[in-house]
Formats: C-alpha cells, structure tokens, sequence
C-alpha cells in the first residue's frame, strides 16, 4: 500500500480527525457544562414564600451568596474545560505538523509549558536533537529525546543516573529544565541559549567575551521562522 503520510490525502485525513475531535470535546464540555449548572440548582418548593420586608420582596443574604458561590463554581468549571480543550487541540497540531503520535506530542507539550518554555521552541529543539526517538544517543554521549549530557544532567538533579535519560518524561524535564537556566543567563537571548545548548555555555561565553561571533548555525536550524521570545512565563 502507498504510503501517504505527508500527502494531500494524509493532510485532509489528519484535518478531518481533528475537526471531528473538536465537536466531540465542544459537545462533551456543554454537557458538562449543563449538568454542572443543573445540579447546583435545587428547586424551590411551590408553597415557599419569599422573604418579605415592608412593601417588597427579596433573595436574603444567604441566597444571595449562595447563588454568587455557584456561579463562580460553575464559571471556575467552564474554565477548566476550555482549558483542557486548549491542550488537545495544540498537542493535536504538533502531532500532525511533526508526524508523531498524540501521546509523544503531549509528552514535550506538557514538559515544556511545566518549565515554562514556549512549546513552538521545545518541538523544534526536540525534532533536530533526536527526531523524537527517545533512545536516541549521539557520538559524544548526549541521550534522548533532548540530548541531554549526563554530566549536565547531574548539575541539574543529582539523582538522575543516565538510565534515567531514556525515560523521555525525566529526560525531557531535565533539557527543558536547562534551557530555561540558560535563557535567563543569556538575559533572554534566544539565539545564545541555543547555541550554549548546543555547544556548551562556556564556549560560546569565551567567544562573547572574546568578541567572536559563537554562531555555528544551530541555532538558525531551530529558529527558522520562530518569532517567539523562548519562555512563557517572563
């Protein structure tokens, strides 16, 4: 069978899940929405009479912050759901725009926003680092799906061992975690935190010092066409 992947056909197939997946988390989140809304009314009994003072009617204070509590609640509910459905559909479009399965999407989408890095960055970091491949290990010894040093890895979390680093939830923790160091070293120069990231802080600050560009060219391969600031948070 021809392989469509990346193909007009694969591209609308991916669209359509997608469209169809958003429909059912909208109509999922009304109803939960309705029932939340439902189950914090109780009805009023038809005999009850209304709290009356002189001439007029009203709702006592009781009633009355009873209702705000459980608009607030209901508010705090439908909040949450968007949230939730925020998520999905980002991790959706990174796992169709990178080819990687759901759970991988939302393994380096959930690592990255929990360091406090823009996620458009982490993806693309990850992509040129291992491709995705969680067993990865390159020539010099760095390991996973972050290409992590073990030796940086312990400055970060000494209990870390390298075996730990083909967990891709512990190694991705740890690259993310040291990117974030080096963004505020660089004062938020993304450009010198990839390349520290690349070619290790103490390089590229002896070539800054020295008054030498430290640009190898990684850093253009994992910027290209990003417009971001690296963090989420600052």
């Amino acid at each position: 069978m021809r392989n469509l992947r990346g193909t007009y056909v694969h591209r609308g197939d991916a669209a359509r899940r997608r469209r169809r997946f958003k429909q059912s988390l909208v109509a999922a989140g009304s109803i939960a929405l309705t029932v939340i809304v439902l189950a914090s009314r109780k009805t009023t009994p038809a005999n009850a009479e209304p709290a009356v003072t002189g001439s007029g009617s009203f709702f006592s204070i009781g009633d009355s912050r009873k209702l705000r509590h459980e608009l607030e609640s209901t508010q705090g509910e439908l909040t949450l759901v968007r949230a939730q459905f925020e998520r999905a559909d980002k991790i959706i479009q990174f796992s169709t725009r990178y080819s990687i399965t759901a759970g991988m999407a939302g393994s380096v989408f959930d690592a990255s926003v929990r360091e406090g890095i823009d996620p458009e960055l982490a993806f693309r970091l990850v992509r040129l680092e291992s491709d995705f491949n969680e067993h990865a290990v390159s020539k010099v010894g760095a390991i996973g799906l972050a290409q992590v040093m073990p030796s940086t890895a312990r400055l970060l979390d000494k209990s870390v061992t390298r075996e730990q680093l083909f967990n891709g939830n512990t190694n991705l923790r740890v690259g993310f975690k040291y990117l974030r160091d080096l963004l505020r070293m660089y004062r938020g120069n993304v450009h010198l935190a990839l390349l520290a990231y690349n070619r290790g802080e103490d390089a590229v600050s002896r070539d800054v010092k020295a008054g030498v560009n430290p640009g190898n060219g990684y850093d253009h391969f994992v910027m290209r066409d990003y417009k971001g600031k690296g963090t989420i948070d600052d």
